[in-house]
């Protein structure tokens, strides 16, 4: 068992001229990683999408300045509203027609069923999984028009598969999430548009330090075949293959970024 995580993989092009946008991308979680790792790829242009303004602002200063401020571009969205979801969509296109788009807005929360308030579950699947569906739908109704064969990346989770106590909104949202992306790949094959998952297990990023105490984390991450939680990039790493040429092949598939499924 190694503890210690690999060394970081260079870009090698697969990106190359790409249009790509994503959601819930600033920060230091997946991401703003799977921003990184776009650019590194040689995305034209990311367009960074999230609801804080601030972070937003930091995120185009730092990737901005790493890889040139034509090639990032930031606008707040929030997945919960569709008016922002069109006004995003429509800034990105001003770029070209979107090539990619990465679902990664998500909301979770530690509650036992028995004490869980409508509010709380509602709020969990209404920005995790109908966010995740909105987006969807816009992006797939632009790459329809534009006669994009692009590709569509969600960002689900191994909770979606596995038991997993006070997570009952979280699992239910992140399992929906894996089924949406399953048929909505069926409804966009024809028109050449690749829709895939992925399902990461414990991606270790300051934030969810915040908001997770340190015997949970200890305990999560016992359940990780190496001995550690993944790096962002090491999800984002696989959010770039199914974006790109590689996967060709492949869509309505979750891939598990963990050795967990149960």
């Amino acid at each position: 068992m190694s503890a210690t995580a690999p060394e970081y993989v260079e870009g090698h092009g697969l990106l190359t001229g790409k249009n790509i946008v994503i959601t819930a991308a600033a920060g230091a979680g997946i991401g703003q990683a799977a921003a990184v790792r776009c650019l590194e790829e040689g995305a034209a242009v990311v367009v960074l999408g999230d609801t804080h303004a601030g972070r937003l602002a930091e995120a185009q200063q730092e990737l901005g300045g790493r890889f040139g401020r034509e090639r990032v571009r930031t606008a707040v969205c929030d997945v919960t509203d569709e008016g922002q979801i069109t006004a995003f969509l429509d800034f990105a296109e001003e770029a070209g027609p979107i090539d990619v788009m990465i679902n990664n807005a998500g909301l979770g929360g530690s509650v036992s069923i028995l004490d869980m308030t409508d509010e709380q579950w509602g709020k969990v699947l209404d920005v995790t999984l109908t966010g995740t569906f909105r987006c969807l739908r816009a992006v797939g109704r632009r790459m329809v028009a534009a006669g994009t064969a692009g590709a569509i990346v969600n960002n689900a989770s191994v909770i979606g598969w596995r038991a997993q106590g006070d997570q009952a909104h979280y699992a239910a949202a992140k399992a929906g999430v894996m089924a949406l992306t399953r048929s909505a790949a069926m409804d966009l094959a024809s028109h050449g548009i690749r829709v895939n998952a992925v399902s990461p297990s414990l991606a270790m990023h300051p934030f969810l330090e915040k908001v997770t105490t340190p015997e949970l984390l200890k305990q999560l991450t016992s359940r990780e075949a190496f001995g550690r939680a993944a790096e962002p990039w090491e999800v984002a790493n696989v959010m770039v293959f199914l974006a790109s040429g590689y996967s060709s092949y492949m869509t309505g598939e979750v891939v598990s970024v963990s050795s967990q499924h149960a």
